[in-house]
C-alpha cells in the first residue's frame, strides 16, 4: 500500500483536521503552516498575518480507500470557499482557503471539482480557494494537533459534515 499526501488549508485548522481525520481511508493528519516565506514559523509567527503562511491540514491517505478527488469535496464542503483570508471570526491570510498540490493530478482534479462547485452555483459569491504547489509543511505545536479531539468543548469555524461524510466516516 503506498500512501499519498494532500494539504488543505480551509482556516482554523483544527476543525478542519477534526473534519478530515474522521475519513474512512485517511491514515493520518498533522496541523502545521504553509505556503509563507518564513522558516519554522510558530504559531506567534504566524498570527501576525506577516509569515505568508496558511494554517494547513497535512492529510496522509490510503487512495485505495479514498480517492483525492473525494478528499477535495470534503474540503469544499466542511467550510466557506467564498471568503477570502478569513473564516467566521478569523481573519487574515492565514485561514485563507487553499488547495496545496503536489502533483499536476492533483492539480487538474482540484481545479476541475473547483468548477464543478462554480457551475453549480452552490454558493452566492465565487469560490475564492487558491489552488497553488505545495511548499514545505511547518508542523505545528503539539498542543494543536488533534485539539478538537482532545477538547471537544472548544470549538471553531468548521462543522463536521456529518451528513454528506455518513460513507466516509470511519466512525
Amino acid at each position: 500500500m503506498k500512501l499519498k499526501k494532500a494539504m488543505f488549508a480551509a482556516g482554523c485548522f483544527w476543525g478542519v483536521e477534526e473534519t478530515f481525520r474522521l475519513v474512512k481511508g485517511v491514515v493520518e493528519t498533522a496541523v502545521g503552516y504553509s505556503g509563507g516565506w518564513i522558516e519554522n514559523p510558530s504559531y506567534k509567527d504566524v498570527c501576525t498575518d506577516e509569515t505568508g503562511h496558511a494554517e494547513v491540514v497535512l492529510v496522509t491517505y490510503n487512495p485505495e480507500e479514498i480517492g483525492f478527488e473525494d478528499l477535495v469535496k470534503i474540503f469544499f464542503e466542511c467550510h466557506d470557499p467564498t471568503q477570502v483570508n478569513r473564516q467566521g471570526w478569523d481573519v487574515g491570510t492565514q485561514y485563507r482557503s487553499a488547495i496545496f498540490y503536489y502533483t499536476d493530478e492533483q492539480r487538474e482534479i482540484a481545479e476541475r471539482i473547483k468548477k464543478q462547485y462554480e457551475k453549480a452555483k452552490k454558493y452566492r459569491k465565487p469560490i475564492a480557494t487558491e489552488i497553488t504547489p505545495a511548499k514545505e509543511f511547518y508542523r505545528a505545536e503539539e498542543y494543536h494537533q488533534e485539539f478538537a479531539r482532545k477538547n471537544p468543548q472548544r470549538g471553531c469555524h468548521v462543522y463536521i459534515a456529518r451528513n454528506y461524510l455518513k460513507d466516509e466516516l470511519k466512525t
